[in-house]
């Protein structure tokens, strides 16, 4: 039989669980509060914008933001909808294609961005010391997530993944 988890084990799920979600949930309100689209759309323009000649294929896209395919199938469709990214056929594949990053959705990452980091800010970077980010970092890397490599990119870009 194998081991269930301790009571604190579960105690540390429920709690990573509720603070997730409420997190995401005041971040994608602040956005909205400053007349921004939801953070899906800053996290697939940021995505694309990092891609070499920013453009990626629509499953690297799936992969990066860690969505369902049907989810990023209609947030890119929203995204050519408003002049943000473009489709374009993959000369090679004449059945693939890639998406890529316009210059309005370039602008609008950006513009998104004092938005977002304010909200970062406010939610998370108020409430823990720079240690006790690293410190979080640190056991979050051991449930698999990899902030090593958040903070590279936060540091090739000036702006966090995530």
């Amino acid at each position: 039989m194998k081991r269930k988890p301790s009571t604190e084990a579960t105690a540390a799920w429920i709690r990573l669980m509720r603070v997730q979600s409420r997190v995401l949930d005041a971040v994608e309100q602040d956005l909205k509060k400053a007349g921004f689209p939801p953070l899906a759309w800053y996290d697939a323009l940021l995505e694309l914008s990092r891609a070499p000649s920013g453009e990626m294929r629509p499953v690297e896209l799936e992969k990066q933001m860690l969505i369902p395919q049907y989810s990023t199938s209609r947030l890119i469709d929203r995204l050519v909808d408003e002049g943000l990214a473009a489709r374009r056929e993959c000369k090679i594949d004449k059945r693939g294609q890639f998406v890529e990053i316009t210059e309005a959705g370039r602008e609008l990452q950006k513009k998104m961005w004092g938005a977002y980091s304010a909200a970062i800010e406010k939610h998370v970077g108020s409430k823990l010391s720079d240690a006790d980010a690293l410190k979080l970092c640190g056991l979050l890397d051991r449930l698999g997530c990899s902030c090593s490599d958040v903070k590279a990119a936060a540091a090739r870009d000036g702006v966090p993944a995530r």
